[in-house]
């Protein structure tokens, strides 16, 4: 039987399995009958959706990540408290994880960007890759408390320099620890739909601009659709992930509220229309600075408004390098939760649009990478030499 890939995903928000089902739908792509495991606390029901082809999913925490208590809102003294106590035994559960992985056939190991995949990899002789635009040490290193955590960040960097490989993304940082990196293209989903055919099966109105209100996998409740309902100039959207297990099967499509639509995000790929597709057919989108949406936002041309997210490193490379691939502005919280949307979308839709538009197809170039790996040989172990008779 062949080797197969497999994935080891951080279960933090959906920026990370959304990324790597774009690379799994690459692989499978050039490749249909390549074995995919993927081991990951994201929620199977994404893969299910989103997923072009047959993987084997099996839920696993692979890291912490950091502890949000909404969309826009952390805890920094508890997301250093559990990534502490989660990799003080990181070699234990590395070794723990070579069943698993003789069961799944792997020839070789993707994390995105978890340091068990690249311990368990070592525990294992597999290689490992690396994938992402930041690396966790470098995430809780600029949180104070983890002074109160002393082995957590060499026990994070000694994992990831035991990668092969890693594949580095646009907009990145902390990528010092690995030995061999190799830059890649942004990896996005792009639309399959045009904006007229989406507005045409979800029954939207079509003579107003679309405005989607996008806050990843913690969502964002608190936003008043009262106030949202009451625009003028604009259609504002946003959807319900419900897990399928739940899934009412007699839950309408699309609800309605004056200018305000939520959609249920299960119904929708039901009847054809993806994720990717309600971001091209949005002129703009109203979301927190996250590598997932950004991505898809240039590989759409779609405008970003974005809000701030509590102290997430990330955000600040994020918000730095954004005017270079698509039009951006900033929306306070205040101005956010009162409704006070328009005059900022007014602004924003009147920026020109970026000249040069970057590179998008990441997971492409990371499938070949990924195949050409599997394709290698294992190195045959060293042994000590016969002596001579």
């Amino acid at each position: 039987m062949a080797p197969a890939i497999v994935f080891y995903i951080s279960g933090h928000g959906f920026g990370h399995a959304s990324r790597c089902i774009e690379v799994i739908n690459a692989v499978l792509a050039t490749r249909p009958e390549t074995r995919i495991g993927v081991r990951t606390s994201a929620p199977r029901w994404l893969f299910d959706l989103t997923v072009k082809g047959k993987v084997t999913y099996s839920t696993l925490e692979c890291d912490t990540g950091v502890v949000q208590i909404d969309a826009l809102t952390l805890d920094e003294a508890d997301s250093i408290r559990r990534a502490s106590s989660f990799h003080s035994d990181l070699v234990t559960r590395a070794a723990s994880e070579t069943r698993v992985l003789r069961e799944l056939g792997a020839g070789i190991i993707v994390g995105d960007i978890p340091p068990l995949a690249f311990a368990v990899g070592g525990s294992a002789g597999i290689p490992s890759i690396a994938l992402g635009n930041f690396t966790w040490d470098w995430v809780y290193a600029d949180y104070p408390r983890v002074r109160l955590a002393p082995s957590l960040l060499p026990a994070i960097r000694g994992a990831y320099a035991k990668a092969s490989m890693a594949l580095r993304l646009p907009m990145s940082a902390g990528f010092e620890v690995f030995n061999n990196v190799r830059d890649i293209p942004f990896i996005a989903r792009h639309a399959g739909k045009t904006r007229e055919e989406v507005v045409k099966i979800l029954k939207l109105p079509h003579e107003k601009p679309i405005v989607l209100a996008s806050f990843g996998g913690y969502g964002l409740p608190s936003l008043d659709s009262d106030l949202l309902a009451k625009f003028k100039k604009y259609t504002v959207l946003t959807t319900a992930t419900i897990p399928m297990s739940r899934a009412r099967k007699d839950a309408p499509l699309v609800e309605r509220k004056g200018t305000f639509f939520s959609i249920n995000e299960e119904a929708m790929y039901d009847v054809g229309v993806r994720y990717e597709d309600l971001v091209a057919a949005a002129e703009v989108l109203v979301t927190k600075p996250g590598y997932g949406i950004i991505s898809e936002a240039i590989a759409n041309d779609t405008a970003v408004l974005y809000t701030s997210r509590g102290h997430f490193p990330e955000y600040d490379i994020l918000v730095e390098e954004m005017p270079k691939y698509v039009r951006s502005a900033f929306i306070s919280h205040d101005d956010l939760f009162a409704g006070k949307w328009e005059s900022h979308l007014d602004k924003l839709r009147a920026q020109p649009k970026i000249k040069k538009k970057p590179e998008t197809n990441g997971a492409e170039v990371a499938a070949d990478i990924l195949l050409k790996a599997l394709d290698k040989p294992p190195k045959k172990p060293r042994g000590r030499p016969k002596a001579k008779i």
